[in-house]
C-alpha cells in the first residue's frame, strides 16, 4: 500500500481541517499512521470492536469511523475506495448492519446529489446573470456540506481567543445558575450533534452570544438586569437555537462571496480549510439576519417550553428592551425590533399547549446578590 495520506482524522489536539493519515486495514481492525510532525508521531490501532460506522462527508460518500482512545474522541473520514472495500471485507459481523446502512445512505446521496446539481447549476447561471448572490438555497447547500466537526474547531479557536482577555466566573451560585439553566434546556434538544459549553464572563455588558459549534457566552450584566432565572433562560434558549440552526455559519458564508461558496458546494476541503483561517475573530462581530433572528425567538421559545420552563420570561425580557429601541425604525435595525419580537413571542405562546412551568432550584435573588446586586428597598 502506498505510504501517501489515504484519510482524514478529526481530534481536540488536531487542526480544524483535519489531520491527513495512511490507515491500513488488519484482521483485528484498522491502524492509523500519523507522520512524524504530528501530535501523534506514531501509529494507533484500533480493534473493530471499538469502531462506530457511518456515512459522511462533503458528498456523503465517505465512510465514517469513530472511536474515543486516550486522547479522547476520534472521527475518521475514509474515501479511498481500495480502503474502504478492505474494510467492508475485513469488518466482523457485528459491523454488517451498519455497513449496509451506509451504503444505502451513500446510495440515496448520490441520487440527491445528481438532483442537487441540477439546481445549483440553475442557481449559480442565474446568480451570474444578475440575481442576488445571497440566494438561501445556495448558502444552505454550502452550510450542509461543513462538518460539525470543522464548525466545532471553528467556534472553540474564537472562544479560546475571546476568554483569554476576559475574567471568568468558574464557582458560585452564579455559575452554579447557568449550569443548571443549561442542563434543562439541552436535554430537551432532540438527536443534538453538539456539546454546548457555556462561560459566565464578568462584565456589565447586558448580552450573551452564541458561536458555531456550541459555544456560549453569558455576560455578568445580563443576570444583574434579569428579574429572574426564566429570563435568562429565555435568552440562552434563543443563544442555542443559533447554533442548532447554523446561523453563525450562513452568515460566514454569505460574506465570503459567490466563489468560496460554490467551492464548498462541490467539495473543494481546502478552500474551506482557508476560510476557516480567514476569518478568526470576525466571528464575534457578525450580526444575525431579522429572519435568523426570528428563527431563534420561535426555536427558542418552543424548547423553553418542552423544558418546562416558564416562557413568558423570554417574553418580559424583550419588552424590557424594547424601552431602548425608541425613536428607531425596524428597517434600519439590524435585528428586529424587540417590541416587535415579544409580540409575536405572545402570539406563539398563546397557541402552544398548557404547561405547568417547573420552577429552578436556586434562590435568583442570591445569585443577584452574588453579583454584587443590591436588593430593592421596600416601600
Amino acid at each position: 500500500m502506498s505510504s501517501e495520506p489515504n484519510a482524514l482524522c478529526f481530534g481536540h489536539e488536531f487542526p480544524a481541517s483535519g489531520e491527513p493519515c495512511l490507515v491500513q486495514v488488519e484482521d483485528h481492525g484498522i491502524t492509523v499512521m500519523f507522520s512524524a510532525d504530528t501530535a501523534e508521531g506514531r501509529s494507533n490501532t484500533v480493534p473493530f470492536s471499538d469502531l462506530t460506522v457511518s456515512a459522511g462527508g462533503f458528498d456523503h460518500d465517505q465512510l465514517v469511523l469513530k472511536w474515543t482512545g486516550a486522547s479522547g474522541e476520534r472521527t475518521l473520514y475514509l474515501k479511498h475506495p481500495d480502503v474502504i472495500r478492505a474494510f467492508r471485507h475485513a469488518a466482523p459481523e457485528h459491523l454488517r448492519a451498519p455497513l449496509e446502512r451506509a451504503a444505502e445512505h451513500v446510495r440515496q446521496a448520490r441520487h440527491r446529489h445528481r438532483t442537487v446539481w441540477s439546481v445549483v447549476g440553475g442557481i449559480v447561471l442565474a446568480t451570474v446573470l444578475g440575481l442576488w448572490f445571497g440566494s438561501d438555497l445556495l448558502v444552505e447547500l454550502a452550510v450542509d456540506r461543513i462538518p460539525v466537526e470543522w464548525e466545532q474547531k471553528l467556534g472553540e479557536s474564537v472562544y479560546k481567543d475571546f476568554l483569554a482577555h476576559q475574567e471568568i466566573v468558574k464557582e458560585g451560585i452564579a455559575r452554579s445558575a447557568v449550569e443548571e439553566i443549561t442542563h434543562r434546556l439541552v436535554e430537551q434538544i432532540p438527536n443534538n450533534p453538539y456539546t454546548f459549553e457555556v462561560t459566565v464572563v464578568k462584565s456589565d455588558v447586558v448580552n450573551a452570544f452564541a458561536l458555531p459549534g456550541g459555544y456560549i457566552v453569558v455576560f455578568t450584566g445580563l443576570m444583574k438586569k434579569a428579574d429572574n432565572g426564566e429570563e435568562v433562560a429565555g435568552v440562552m434558549g434563543h443563544e442555542l437555537n443559533h447554533v442548532l440552526q447554523r446561523h453563525g455559519l450562513e452568515r460566514i458564508v454569505k460574506q465570503l462571496g459567490l466563489v468560496a461558496v460554490v467551492s464548498i458546494v462541490i467539495g473543494d476541503h481546502q478552500g474551506l480549510a482557508g476560510m476557516m483561517k480567514q476569518l478568526g475573530v470576525e466571528l464575534l462581530t457578525l450580526k444575525f439576519g431579522r429572519e435568523q433572528e426570528t428563527e431563534a425567538d420561535l426555536t427558542g421559545l418552543q424548547l423553553l417550553h418542552r423544558a418546562k420552563i416558564d416562557p413568558s420570561g423570554m417574553i418580559r425580557f424583550f419588552k424590557e428592551l424594547s424601552e431602548k429601541d425608541e425613536g428607531r425604525t425596524e428597517w434600519l435595525s439590524t435585528h428586529p425590533m424587540s417590541s416587535a419580537r415579544a409580540e409575536r413571542l405572545k402570539a406563539e405562546l398563546a397557541a402552544m399547549p398548557k404547561m405547568s412551568p417547573v420552577p429552578f432550584s436556586f434562590d435568583w435573588t442570591k445569585v443577584q446578590g452574588a453579583l454584587g446586586v443590591q436588593p430593592a428597598a421596600e416601600e
